[in-house]
């Protein structure tokens, strides 16, 4: 085992681009402290959205957190679907899960937009039998399957998973990717246009009046500030509501083996048991073999000090379900539990919008941190807010129900930026049929007459910025969110929009 990397897969297997330390003064819109997963996608977010940022970084980005992920893109959570349930009611149960599946779409829309080479690939999940110990029975996975289909989900139950000859839940839609490719791919996109990327710089402290952060002896003033630090800093709140806070979360340490396997040995996908702790497994295609992440023997950091046992007790457990595994790489990270299981995102001071408690699942509640700070910077409601309230007392049953009837301008807002489902050519335009295009990045209402004629104008409702739906019965642009509706040429007609969609 001496001779086995201890350098995480993803950084030996990629490069992120260097950045200088901050070296002067300045001013910007928002002021994000943390270089991984929520700090690179809140800035790529909020300068997509005309603002300009500054991104802070003590050592270099994607190192820490983000560096030692095993890189689950997944809507299933930490805690079963049917304690979700019980816990916090249907609805805010499916809010959580959504929120995992907006996340994995995002990221989708946001390698293609911007052609990012990271790997990416849709595989199921499977959550199934214990490997070792006690965990969910046959039935009990049945019903986890059973609950999920229920509440609009795409799973089953499989009475036996190849190669391992256990039946589970089957999932799917869900993803595989490089974290530290695509976080570079972000990363290359965010300076200029007066927005900055700085590495090697340590800040020191938050200013309430006026709004600056102090670092590396200078100061970055700005309007906003979001702390994407993995726990989260004190900033600019109170000592007492800080310490809540802290004393709302438990950090673990988790255990990470790599190696390879032959090819097409395991199915490509995600794999999770139900022991406690629970192990995670992952597989990949690359050029010759199959690379496989197998994860867990969790406990809280710091309890335990042999190390080393934690490591051989993972590959002693692989090894019996998968004897031909050789092992070449070995790394831990940390995971940061919740009092209730649900993460804590939202602002804990005017101004200032924290991020914490993801469990297993960084990568996608990280890039739901950045769209909700980004709605929060531009005061946007945002369908998550109460849900993951950061001073939240409980969550109430039905608050998802409740925000997508009042609110859900956003809920629909978000699944309309990170569909995948628009033409990207007036070509796919048929006579008589309207469609929203993408064309040079821009989100097109394209209606064609019978006649053949194009007809465009923006697909952005001018309303509150939700973008309109082709209603084929009545051949108009609606939009989903308030009601408004617009004519194929963009004129108003029925409010509460006043003006109509700006011709193209």
């Amino acid at each position: 085992m001496d001779q086995i990397t201890t350098k995480p897969y993803w950084m030996r297997s990629s490069d992120v681009p260097d950045f200088p330390a901050l070296d002067r003064d300045l001013s910007v819109d928002v002021a994000i402290v943390g270089g991984g997963v929520v700090g690179i996608s809140t800035a790529y977010l909020l300068k997509a959205a005309g603002l300009t940022v500054a991104v802070l970084e003590r050592e270099q980005y994607a190192m820490r957190d983000s560096g030692h992920t095993t890189a689950h893109l997944t809507m299933v959570t930490d805690e079963l679907l049917s304690d979700l349930v019980k816990n916090f009611g249907r609805d805010t149960a499916t809010a959580v899960w959504d929120a995992g599946r907006m996340a994995i779409d995002r990221i989708e829309a946001t390698i293609a937009a911007e052609r990012i080479d990271c790997d990416f690939q849709r595989v199921p999940g499977f959550l199934h039998t214990a490997l070792s110990g006690t965990g969910l029975s046959k039935d009990a996975l049945r019903e986890q399957a059973d609950l999920a289909r229920e509440l609009g989900f795409a799973a089953s139950y499989v009475p036996e998973i190849e190669p391992f000859g256990f039946g589970g839940a089957r999932f799917e839609q869900q993803a595989l990717f490089h974290p530290r490719k695509y976080l570079a791919g972000l990363l290359k996109s965010i300076p200029g246009d007066g927005s900055h990327v700085f590495a090697g710089t340590s800040v020191e402290e938050v200013t309430d009046d006026p709004l600056a952060i102090k670092a590396s002896g200078h100061t970055v003033s700005c309007g906003y500030v979001v702390l994407a630090t993995h726990t989260p800093l004190t900033g600019k709140t109170n000592v007492a509501r800080a310490t809540v806070l802290q004393s709302k979360l438990a950090l673990y340490t988790s255990y990470a083996i790599g190696g390879r396997l032959p090819s097409g040995h395991v199915p490509h996908g995600l794999y999770w048991d139900t022991a406690d702790p629970y192990h995670y497994l992952r597989v990949e295609a690359q050029p010759g073999f199959d690379y496989i992440i197998f994860g867990g023997a969790d406990h809280k950091t710091g309890q335990v000090t042999d190390t080393r046992t934690s490591y051989a007790t993972l590959e002693s457990t692989l090894r019996r379900v998968l004897p031909t595994v050789d092992v070449t790489d070995r790394w831990s990270g940390q995971v940061i539990e919740t009092n209730d299981g649900l993460p804590y995102i939202g602002e804990t001071s005017a101004r200032q919008f924290v991020a914490t408690g993801f469990a297993g699942n960084g990568m996608t509640f990280g890039t739901i941190s950045a769209m909700m700070a980004r709605d929060a910077v531009l005061g946007r409601a945002n369908p998550w807010r109460d849900i993951f309230a950061p001073g939240r007392t409980s969550v109430r049953a039905g608050a998802w129900d409740y925000i997508r009837e009042n609110k859900d301008y956003a809920y629909y807002m978000l699944h309309d930026q990170v569909a995948a489902t628009h033409a990207t050519s007036l070509g796919g335009v048929k006579p008589g049929q309207g469609k929203v295009v993408s064309l040079d990045g821009k989100r097109i209402a394209a209606y064609r007459d019978p006649h053949g004629v194009v007809s465009m104008c923006s697909a952005v409702c001018p309303h509150m910025g939700c973008e309109v739906h082709w209603n084929s019965a009545e051949a108009t642009w609606d939009c989903p969110c308030h009601g408004s509706r617009f004519k194929t040429t963009g004129d108003v007609i029925a409010g509460p929009a006043e003006s109509g969609l700006p011709a193209l």
